[in-house]
This record gives structure tokens, sequence and C-alpha cells, in this order.
């Protein structure tokens, strides 16, 4: 199983990953209105409404960013994202409309329990990404840890990025983060359960070959 292509909740699209059932589904959008002293009708400017056409469920939008629910601008986590690396990202997705800065550091200290569940020792991220590259890490996954690495780090104590000027920094940092728990966890595991379904005399030739092989 593979995670759906997300597409971002923006202001006035039409079509986006919906943050309710998760669906890349069309959305209608619908102006506030409020009772003018002169009789009829005025819109309220600053609220606006986005309606899924898929679930039925209402998004509400305050200057033209979401606000219910919270967490919709960023992917969900991963269904392979280790246990103890759950509540950190829920919590950054949580907050990471309202604080891009705290959500990248959140999600930093989930890439740190992330490398303990990998294998690696878990007490500093970069020696542990060295390490994984010593084994033969892809180029790409490399770098998708080292940005969350150092925008997370920037997040704690500021250098070049300011992510509460540039939050789509700290937006990508969801889907870097799936993107390794991808290449990772899930990639090996589905191809593990393929393996296992070979017939067990060809696991064994197979077996016996590569024993040849490093004799």
């Amino acid at each position: 199983m593979t995670m759906q292509k997300f597409f971002p909740p923006k202001f006035r699209h039409t079509k986006y990953t919906c943050p309710h059932c998760q669906v890349v589904a069309s959305q209608t959008w619908h102006d506030t209105y409020k009772r003018a002293p002169s009789g009829g009708f005025a819109p309220v400017q600053p609220l606006t409404l986005s309606f899924c056409t898929h679930c039925e469920k209402w998004s509400y939008w305050y200057e033209e960013r979401m606000i219910i629910p919270s967490e919709a601008p960023v992917e969900a986590a991963h269904h392979d994202l280790p246990e103890p690396c759950i509540a950190e990202y829920q919590e950054a997705r949580d907050i990471v409309a309202r604080s891009p800065r705290a959500a990248a550091a959140l999600i930093r200290l989930a890439l740190h329990r992330l490398m303990a569940a990998l294998g690696e020792r878990g007490n500093t991220i970069n020696d542990d990404i060295a390490s994984l590259v010593a084994k033969g890490l892809p180029l790409e996954v490399q770098q998708s840890l080292d940005f969350c690495r150092v925008v997370g780090n920037n997040a704690v104590h500021p250098g070049e990025i300011e992510l509460n000027d540039t939050p789509e920094i700290a937006h990508s940092l969801f889907g870097m983060l799936n993107f390794i728990v991808e290449d990772r966890i899930s990639r090996p595991k589905r191809i593990a359960e393929l393996y296992a379904k070979l017939p067990s005399g060809a696991r064994a030739a197979i077996e016996k070959r590569d024993a040849d092989s490093n004799g």
C-alpha cells in the first residue's frame, strides 16, 4: 500500500486533499453573510467555508487561512510511521498553521525517534544519518533526512531559515518524513512479503546460491 499523493488545501481552490476524509476531492466555496442594519444581508468578508463533495463536511477559513480543522495544510502520517513518532507528528500537524517553527521542532523530535526505530543509536541525528549513509543510504533519502534535521534544528535555534516567514518549508517536512518512512520501512516490508510467497524450494535455492557466492 502506497500513500495517495497529497494536494494541500489552498484558498478558493476547487480541488485538493480533504482534511476530513483524506480524499482528493472537489470543493465548493461559500461566503458567509450577516443581516445588514439597512436591511438585507451583507457578506462577512474574512470568513469563508469550503464543502467537500466526497465526505460532505465543511472546512472553515478566516482571512484565507483554514482554521477548522487546524491540521489541514499538511498530509496525514504514513500508515507505517513507528508508534513512538506518531504523537509528535500529530501534534505538529495540529499546530503547523499557527506556529510553523514549533511544528518543525516537533517533526525533528519525530525524526530523532525514527532513527532509533531504524536501528540507529538515536542519540545524535547527524551521526545516525552518517551511519545510514555508510550502509548505502540512497542520496534522495539522505537529503530528505538532512532537510528535516536542518529545518527542525533551525526552528529551535533560529539560523538563516525564518519559518514564520516561509511556512511552506515547515509544511514540506511532513512529506519528507513520510517519504523516509516509505523508503526505509514500507518498501522493504512489501518486498519481504512478496519474497515470502515464493515456494520454499525456490527460496532454499536462492539462499544456497548466495551462500556459495559468499564462500
